[in-house]
């Protein structure tokens, strides 16, 4: 198949100019102007040509954290959040997910979370997961962290191992090094990220058991990917000390309205802050937590509703971070493609060059309206609307 992007304006994140995208199966063959390529060829090639004229073209959005095959529930059986559809993410120009297990990991199996990644792949966007889930010791189809990572190929690392939470398992820091040691392991082994995807918590305790375990063994702040680092103005600033050390923190996009009367700091706010504060965007990345559940209390603590967490909140804030806290563009879509992707080792995502596959968003220059998802080579969105569905929608 052949797609031709004509006289688009390229952010790869880079702003390279206006120019032609050229794509040949799910890679990206060509990028220069003026790139001539006969309608009779793309027609016989199955393909199509976009007219750029007005339009930028960015990276797909890369997800590092979505409950794809559902969460459980904060009231019980019958509130178990849904399976993620593939048009929740390629209408909001997400084209790579990572899935994860949370809270859950009796209904909600591996072997499940695999075989929807499959099946997310099939339908048309690339999907990975991690092993493991909130507690330790980590759930594994294969016994053991480092073979899951190591055998199983859409599985990138282990998470999300959740600290400073109540739910938590309370790992110390040696059993978290240990954990980070056979996922560390496994990526090195089978060429991944093998990286600890960290669910943090509200709890005093922060991030100091992540500090403990740089502090005291040889694993590095790399080894880690801690997110929903903007619960509250604390913790965001135990973020930026773990930025001091090296380490990347991530800010969740889906929210509701109790979580932000309680303390919590939108994403698009939080990062603004980081960047002000001296972060490099090369240490921030935001992440949906998609088809997670957000549960809603009064002031007994009782459930009196349930939210669920939207893939869609991944660009909402990305335009947040372009049009209300003036983010240069470029740096907008480092959080929310190429710093994810770098530091998952995809080294195929986050960018659009010569020989990388061909995940492309393509919006319109003032308002960042979707107007064409291609992921894998393939639009699936055209002129806002989902043209490829996933097969139950």
């Amino acid at each position: 198949m052949l797609t031709l992007i004509k006289n688009v304006e390229l952010f790869s994140p880079a702003y390279e100019g206006t120019t032609d995208i050229l794509i040949a199966g799910n890679q990206i063959a060509s990028i220069a102007p003026n790139i001539d390529v006969p309608s009779s060829t793309i027609v016989a090639a199955s393909g199509m040509k976009i007219d750029g004229t007005g339009l930028i073209a960015l990276p797909g959005l890369v997800d590092s954290l979505v409950h794809i095959s559902g969460g459980g529930g904060e009231g019980g059986f019958h509130t178990r959040t849904p399976q993620m559809a593939l048009t929740e993410a390629s209408l909001h120009g997400v084209t790579t997910v990572i899935g994860a297990l949370g809270t859950d990991a009796t209904t909600r199996t591996l072997p499940d979370l695999i075989a929807k990644a499959k099946g997310l792949d099939i339908e048309g966007i690339s999907a990975y997961c991690y092993t493991g889930s909130y507690h330790l010791p980590a759930r594994t189809v294969t016994g053991s962290i480092t073979d899951d990572i190591l055998l199983i190929d859409c599985m990138i690392g282990i998470g999300e191992v959740a600290i400073a939470d109540h739910r938590a398992s309370e790992p110390t820091y040696r059993e978290l090094a240990q954990v980070a040691a056979q996922s560390r392991t496994g990526g090195m082994l089978s060429g991944k990220a093998g990286i600890v995807y960290i669910h943090t918590g509200d709890g005093n305790s922060q991030l100091s058991v992540l500090h403990e375990v740089i502090e005291k063994t040889d694993i590095p702040p790399s080894q880690f990917y801690p997110t929903h680092i903007n619960r509250n103005q604390s913790l965001l600033e135990a973020g930026i000390k773990w930025t001091r050390c090296g380490g990347v923190i991530d800010m969740t996009t889906s929210t509701n309205e109790q979580f932000i009367t309680e303390g919590e700091i939108p994403a698009a706010e939080a990062i603004a802050y980081c960047i002000n504060q001296g972060v490099p965007v090369t240490q921030l990345s935001m992440s949906s937590d998609g088809n997670a559940s957000l549960p809603i209390f009064d002031n007994s603590a009782k459930l009196t509703g349930l939210e669920v967490g939207r893939v869609s909140s991944l660009f909402a804030e990305f335009k947040a971070l372009v049009l209300n806290h003036n983010i240069a563009l470029q740096d907008a879509i480092q959080i929310v493609s190429t710093t994810p992707a770098h530091f998952l080792k995809l080294s195929q995502k986050g960018k659009i060059h010569k020989g990388c596959d061909a995940d492309i968003v393509l919006c319109e220059k003032d308002n960042l309206t979707i107007k064409h998802v291609i992921a894998k080579g393939k639009c699936l969105v055209s002129n806002g609307e989902a043209i490829v569905k996933g097969t139950f929608e």
